[in-house]
């Protein structure tokens, strides 16, 4: 992971997962709605998960 991605997934995640799909992207924003610790914890397992394929 590169801190030019940890930080915006940090600061506002579903930035940092816009280039992952339309998918994630929705549900990286409705966790935004429920709360920002899982929409972070989320949106850093989106760019883990697609850095190992």
């Amino acid at each position: 992971m590169s801190i030019f991605r940890v930080i915006p997934a940090i600061l506002f995640p579903p930035l940092a997962v816009v280039d992952k799909g339309c998918g994630s992207i929705v549900i990286v924003f409705l966790l935004t709605l429920a709360g920002w610790v899982p929409d972070v914890i989320a949106a850093l397992v989106i760019i883990n998960r697609d850095r190992r394929r």
